[in-house]
């Protein structure tokens, strides 16, 4: 049996972008937030969130009359993860065929290569220190 994927799907990552957004909010906020950007239903964000809940992405607490939903990993390493997962899934765990499908077809800016070539100056730097 494969093991659980740790990838959120398109419905829960749109709503842990909302709550990391926001910090701590209500099933309300994250659904007005939605509603700013497509029809949803109320039932159908508090079902997702719960879902989140079981799947240990949110922590739920109650807070006068309402739930307060925190999320239980950082933005940055639940993305870092699934970066992870897709690199593996796809490219067999290298990162090079990915990285050349970018620069292939997401036409980056001057700009974009500048900060990319800052990166890997950087990393080159940490990997000569490391060795030291």
């Amino acid at each position: 049996m494969r093991p659980k994927a740790t990838t959120l799907t398109e419905q829960e990552l749109e709503i842990m972008k909302v709550v990391w957004g926001l910090g701590s909010p209500t099933v309300r906020a994250v659904y007005e937030k939605l509603l700013e950007q497509r029809k949803i239903a109320y039932t159908t964000v508090m079902t997702m969130m719960n879902v989140l809940v079981t799947k240990g992405r949110l922590k739920k607490t109650q807070q006068d009359r309402a739930y307060v939903y925190k999320p239980t990993e950082a933005r940055g390493a639940v993305m870092s993860s699934m970066v992870k997962e897709f690199v593996g899934r796809v490219f067999d765990g290298s990162s090079k065929p990915l990285l050349v499908q970018l620069v292939k077809d997401e036409g980056l800016t001057e700009n974009d290569l500048d900060e990319i070539r800052e990166m890997i100056r950087q990393a080159e730097e940490k990997g000569n220190k490391d060795a030291s």
